[in-house]
């Protein structure tokens, strides 16, 4: 059997919440596996995509005694496992459990929330304490197990960041209150920051009411008439209204050292590298590239943040940055050293070392890679959709770094393709499909035929 047990049985955390839509959500989970061509599939729910290293340390565990050992990112900062053995039965939901990344088994499906991963280290305010209350307002609700799979929350620093991913409910942090916005709704309403997660869990009890008729999995498929009733039903119950349209773009992290200003550090001074970024050629981890990343976690802070572009953040702190007098990494000091001033000299020893064990081990460690914006869905032969091995395509193409994300998918179903701008490459039987996507506009398409070469240009030249 694939599952350890009914996606729908009983929370540990509340009575009831057997969803009304059992069967039709395919959605895979922890419980419920999908069944594809390299195996079965799990996809663990990381919300925020918070884990500390005990937790990361069961993920490879798992990966390892009943798949094929890797770990693969998703687009909102997840962790799916592949090649699980159809007769593994309870054994992973068994082991993820016993870790706590299995709180409530009704809910596991539902507890999709995606988080700034810079929040509380570049400057912006930290989300944890809205992170651990959303999750378990979520998983004590009875009617939020009735959630799809695909329905996200999103919690926004104030950076933009996750605010652009198309979330069906999103909080956004600004000062002392909150801003919360549903689906893609122009108006935002103005509440205090503590009111937030609960405001975000009444929206989405809403959001299943208003969606009872329709049959719609997430915000955007209600009627426009229902989703307008929706969003003045949510604002019937929360603070002012506030125009504040929702950002084109999301900007994932750099790659590299992350600093943040502080009050107390002198002007003639760097700040502290509080973090460093690493993004994931194509979300795929080898177990040796996971197990680097757990040491790295725990030398330096015990915890790992996925993000929704297929990276990590590992929060440090990692020291200083620039030191008075010292030559940096690209020569002697220049004249401010000597009258005593500090100069910036590069990221701490620490992150610097760390960053480069990180890149010698296949990461990208900063924005020069010429992987970065390149992603892929799992394609040939892991999906029987698929129509090639894209990810094999899209490494063959990588080439100069781009202006514009791009996303390779061996169908047109375009599993976990980004949002807002990029460029779109689809395997069709009569080609590769390129067009450069803006939100919900499309631009003309051009089709490049089984000419590799031809391929890697059309898509540079698109990304440019």
């Amino acid at each position: 059997m694939l599952a350890a047990m009914p996606d729908s049985a009983p929370s540990p955390l509340s009575a009831g919440g057997t969803s009304p839509r059992d069967g039709g959500d395919a959605c895979p989970g922890t419980l419920r596996l999908h069944r594809a061509d390299d195996g079965a599939l799990a996809r663990v729910r990381i919300p925020g995509g918070v884990l500390s290293v005990d937790r990361a340390e069961a993920l490879l565990a798992v990966a390892g005694r009943f798949g094929d050992g890797e770990l693969h990112l998703t687009s909102r900062g997840n962790v799916q496992l592949r090649g699980l053995d159809a007769e593994c039965g309870g054994g992973p939901a068994e082991l993820l459990g016993a870790a706590g990344l299995l709180p409530s088994a009704a809910h596991e499906r539902a507890r999709n929330i995606v988080a700034s991963p810079l929040a509380g280290l570049d400057g912006s305010p930290p989300l944890d304490g809205w992170l651990s209350e959303l999750d378990s307002l979520v998983c004590g609700s009875a009617a939020a197990a009735a959630l799809s799979g695909r329905f996200l929350f999103a919690l926004d620093s104030g950076r933009g960041d996750v605010d652009a991913l198309g979330a069906d409910v999103t909080l956004i942090a600004e000062g002392d209150d909150c801003l919360l916005r549903v689906g893609a709704a122009d108006e935002v309403f103005r509440l205090p920051s503590t009111d937030g997660p609960r405001a975000a869990l009444l929206a989405a009890e809403l959001f299943l009411r208003a969606a009872r008729d329709s049959g719609a999995w997430r915000v955007k498929d209600l009627p426009d008439d229902v989703r307008t009733a929706l969003v003045r039903t949510v604002g019937a119950t929360a603070g002012p209204v506030v125009h504040r349209p929702r950002p084109r773009t999301a900007k994932a992290p750099v790659p590299g050292p992350v600093t943040a200003p502080s009050s107390s550090t002198p002007a003639t001074t760097t700040p502290a590298v509080t973090a460093i970024g690493v993004g994931v050629p194509l979300g795929r981890l080898a177990p040796a590239q996971w197990r680097l990343l757990i040491e790295t976690a725990r030398r330096y802070g015990n915890e790992l943040r996925l993000t929704p572009w297929r990276g990590i953040v590992i929060p440090g702190p990692f020291g200083p940055t620039g030191l008075t007098g010292l030559a940096g990494p690209t020569g002697p000091a220049g004249p401010s050293a000597q009258s005593g001033q500090s100069t910036y000299s590069g990221p701490s020893e620490g992150a610097a070392d760390a960053l480069d064990a990180l890149a010698a081990a296949g990461l990208i460690t900063g924005p020069d890679s010429p992987w970065t914006g390149v992603g892929a869905c799992i394609g040939h032969p892991g999906c029987a959709k698929s129509l090639s091995d894209v990810r094999a395509e899209a490494g063959a193409a990588v080439g100069p770094v781009g202006r514009l994300p791009v996303y390779w998918s061996g169908c047109e179903r375009r599993c976990g393709h980004p949002h807002g701008e990029w460029i779109d490459v689809v395997v069709t039987p009569e080609g590769h499909r390129i067009s450069h996507v803006r939100g919900e506009h499309r631009d003309p398409r051009t089709v490049v035929r089984n000419d590799p070469a031809a391929l890697a240009s059309a898509v540079s030249e698109a990304r440019a």
